[in-house]
């Protein structure tokens, strides 16, 4: 039985850290076929263009949406105890508090992260983005932002954090589900900075009891790095393309947004889930065991991306 550590509140018994890491696995599984599958075709039409990089951009929530559909029907979950919607307004103030930070602090980890990278002989991978002129940004706002944000948060913090949550508690699903977001994605440069923000966008979803909050969040992000870039409004080292001392000023603002924001969330009263030792070892070894293929697989292809392949 899994207790709440204040108010002693029993969870769902269909919940464990076991389909947690099974979602990862299927998440994986399916992302692997669809990208294979839209490559193959691509490659044979001879496709090229804006509308190939949407494509390609589609394959993970194609995927997902794929995926949820089966963890949530094997697993007998139903969409409203994984994804919950309603939650205070204050949870919306911290996730812009929190997006500010993130966007405006943390993303130097990335730079920092690749020049780092770079004395070992590392060579940077160079996103690439569709046409960001005229309506080309509403497009790549809905594909690269708005359908990821709402996909992705749907599996990682619905699915897989609240199973997590509910087998080895919320702490350690924080990390379990930051350390396969960032997996997930596959990118050497940001693993860092995608660790700590699917990390904050857990904590965000068991205080605030719902994943919107996140998904604002994670959309965000997105939209605000594709119009910086479409305006650029960034340097090629990742830096505000302003003058010096603006820059160190908005530095500065942010990090004070993101430490207050976490602070906010840390402090906040809606009390975390924990469970019994014994079990919550036995729970994160499910976790492990059922998300290994999915590990291994975006290990392997992370690996692969640190040597160019």
């Amino acid at each position: 039985m899994l207790y709440n550590y204040r108010m002693n509140l029993k969870l769902g018994d269909n919940l464990n850290a076991s389909k947690a890491g099974m979602t990862f696995s299927v998440t994986v599984a399916f992302y692997v076929v669809v990208s294979l599958i839209i490559s193959l075709i691509i490659s044979a039409s001879g496709a090229t263009g804006d509308g190939v990089l949407y494509v390609n951009y589609l394959c993970s929530p194609i995927a997902i949406v794929c995926a949820s559909a089966f963890c949530l029907y094997q697993g007998k979950m139903s969409i409203k105890q994984v994804a919950p919607a309603k939650c205070g307004a204050k949870y919306y103030l911290i996730a812009l508090l929190l997006i500010f930070g993130l966007l405006f602090s943390l993303s130097y980890l990335n730079g920092a992260l690749i020049s780092l990278l770079e004395l070992c002989g590392y060579t940077p991978r160079e996103s690439s983005l569709p046409s960001l002129e005229g309506w080309g940004l509403f497009g790549a706002i809905v594909v690269i932002a708005v359908i990821p944000a709402l996909a992705e948060e749907f599996v990682f913090r619905g699915i897989a954090f609240h199973n997590a949550q509910s087998g080895a508690g919320t702490v350690r699903a924080v990390l379990l589900t930051g350390f396969i977001f960032a997996l997930y994605h596959g990118s050497v440069e940001q693993t860092i900075y995608q660790f700590i923000c699917g990390c904050l966008f857990a904590l965000l979803t068991a205080r605030s009891g719902s994943v919107i909050p996140a998904v604002i969040v994670h959309f965000l992000n997105n939209a605000v790095i594709l119009a910086f870039t479409a305006f650029n409004l960034t340097t090629d080292a990742g830096g505000l393309n302003i003058a010096l001392w603006a820059e160190i000023l908005i530095i500065v603002l942010s990090a004070l947004c993101l430490v207050g924001a976490v602070v906010w969330l840390l402090l906040d009263k809606k009390p975390l889930v924990r469970t019994e030792k014994e079990q919550t070892k036995e729970e994160v070894k499910g976790f492990f065991v059922w998300g290994f293929a999915g590990i291994f697989v975006m290990a392997l292809i992370w690996i692969l991306g640190l040597f160019g392949l």
